[in-house]
Parts: structure tokens; C-alpha cells; sequence
């Protein structure tokens, strides 16, 4: 179900973007706005990012194999700072641009299909934000969520993008430049957001302390259990395998102190959604 909800987001983003990106691209080389033509590149390059959610997504759903034994998991970090990657160089792009656009003094022609544009763009993208920001939460997914970020920054550019346009019916045409460069700024800088946080997951992050208490507290109630050590986590995906040695009584059957040790991983493993795999090692307990 977690695939097959990102694989809906991520089409519904390819269609949603391909039609403003046509929109857009063509009212702002009519109009000269180079906020327009930015916020163009912009869905332009959301576009592929919605394809490269699809394409991450499907690998990432493949089961564990002989070659890749914990799974395709960590294929959705892959093409998530493939897509910051575009972001950063799309920015860095609309970045020189804008500032020309600046320099040069660049002449913005106002227009109602102008302002048209944008409050049609702001209302699928918020729409689009919605989704993809409940399907990220619910299944913890960064490729969606990379998406939703994205159209919840185009609401706020796009709204900046139309406040530059109402203000050149007043004559004040610099704005337009400022807002393409304000553009750049934002989304360079979630590229980078979205980059460390993959980055972070393919260089084998330790889990957060918060789940990780989770983890202990667990463990901690166990009354079979006399105490633990060698806690160690691993990512798999958006998912952790996680190991750890305890401590029972000697006096108990091997059977026994397995069967502790079956238990507590169900438990974890229900209780606990970041916890893709549990791996514990018996060994006796001394008083000393």
C-alpha cells in the first residue's frame, strides 16, 4: 500500500506539473516575466522529479533478493538526491538569470492571464501539497515528501510570483527580478535539505533517540530480560535493522531464552514501524 500511494502521487505530480509548466513557460515569454519563466523551469524540472519519484518508488518496492538481501529500500534515498541534485542546479540556473534580468533592467508587461496563471498554479499545487504531505507522514516516505515540499514552496513562490505581477500595474517593475532571485534562493536551499537527509540515511544515520527510546523502554519492561548492551541500528530504507545482545537467566533451557528473545523482536517489530528487522543474542546472566 505504501508504494502503490506514491506511485499514485507521483503520477498525479507529472500530470499536474506538465500542465503548468506548459502554461507558464508560454505566458512568460509573452509577458517578459522572468519570475514567470522561473517559476516555469521550476515546474519543469518538478516534472522530472515526479518521474524520478515514480521510477525510485518502483525500485525501491522490490523485495529482498539473493543479490540484495534487506531489499531495494534505499533506492528511494538514491533518487531522492538525484532529484535535490536538479533542484540545486535548477536554482543556481534561475539564480543567474534573475540577477541578469535585474541588471539589465528587464521590462515585465502586465497581464490578467498573468495573474490567471498563478492563482491556477497556487490552487492545483496546494491541492498537490495536501496529498503528497498525507502519503509522506502516513508512510514516512522521503520521495514524496521531497515532492510535497516542492509544491509547498511553489504556493509561497507562486504567491510571491503574483504579488510582483500586481505591483508592476503600479510601475514598480524591479520586483519581478527580486522574486525570480527570491525563487532561486528557495529552492536551492531545499535541494540541499532534501540532499543531507538522504545522505544521511545512505551513510547509515543512527535511528533518532526518540525511537530509539522506544526501542529500550521496550526491552527495559521485559521481566525475563536482566539486562542488554552492543545496541546497534542500521537503515534499510526508510526502516531500521536493529541488533542487540541481552542478558537472561542462566538456569533457563535454550528453548527458553530463545523464545524471550522471539517475542521481544515481534514486539518491537509491531510496535514499532521504523524497525524493519530485529536480530537479538542470548547470553547468560551473571551476577557479577
Amino acid at each position: 500500500m505504501r508504494h502503490k500511494e506514491a506511485k499514485i502521487a507521483s503520477i498525479f505530480g507529472i500530470l499536474g506539473n506538465i500542465f503548468l509548466f506548459v502554461i507558464k513557460i508560454i505566458v512568460g515569454f509573452i509577458s517578459k516575466s522572468q519570475a514567470m519563466i522561473a517559476d516555469a523551469v521550476n515546474s519543469g524540472s518538478d516534472v522530472f522529479n515526479s518521474f524520478m519519484t515514480l521510477v525510485g518508488n518502483k525500485i525501491a518496492s522490490k523485495k529482498a533478493d539473493s543479490d540484495h538481501n534487506l531489499g531495494h529500500g534505499k533506492a528511494e534515498y538514491i533518487f531522492s538526491m538525484l532529484i535535490s541534485i536538479t533542484m540545486i542546479l535548477a536554482g543556481a540556473k534561475i539564480l543567474y538569470e534573475s540577477f541578469m534580468a535585474l541588471i539589465n533592467d528587464n521590462k515585465l508587461i502586465f497581464s490578467y492571464v498573468l495573474v490567471i496563471v498563478c492563482i491556477i498554479n497556487i490552487i492545483i499545487k496546494f491541492a498537490l501539497y495536501l496529498y503528497t504531505n498525507y502519503v509522506s507522514k502516513k508512510y514516512k516516505n522521503l520521495l514524496v515528501k521531497a515532492n510535497s515540499i516542492d509544491h509547498r514552496n511553489d504556493c509561497f513562490i507562486t504567491f510571491s510570483n503574483l504579488c510582483a505581477i500586481i505591483l508592476t500595474k503600479f510601475n514598480v517593475k524591479y520586483v519581478d527580478g527580486i522574486v525570480g532571485i527570491s525563487i532561486s534562493l528557495y529552492i536551492i536551499i531545499s535541494g540541499i535539505k532534501i540532499f543531507k537527509e538522504s545522505y544521511d540515511v545512505l551513510m547509515d544515520k543512527a535511528m533518532s533517540l526518540e525511537t530509539k527510546k522506544e526501542v529500550l523502554e521496550i526491552i527495559k519492561n521485559n521481566k525475563d530480560i536482566k539486562g542488554f548492551r552492543h545496541f546497534n541500528a542500521t537503515p534499510v530504507g526508510y526502516q531500521y535493522q536493529i541488533s542487540f545482545t541481552i542478558f537472561v537467566d542462566g538456569n533457563m533451557s535454550t528453548y527458553q531464552s530463545h523464545q524471550i528473545a522471539d517475542d521481544l523482536e515481534k514486539e518491537i517489530i509491531r510496535k514499532i514501524d521504523e524497525v524493519y528487522l530485529v536480530v537479538i543474542h542470548v547470553n547468560p546472566y551473571e551476577e557479577k
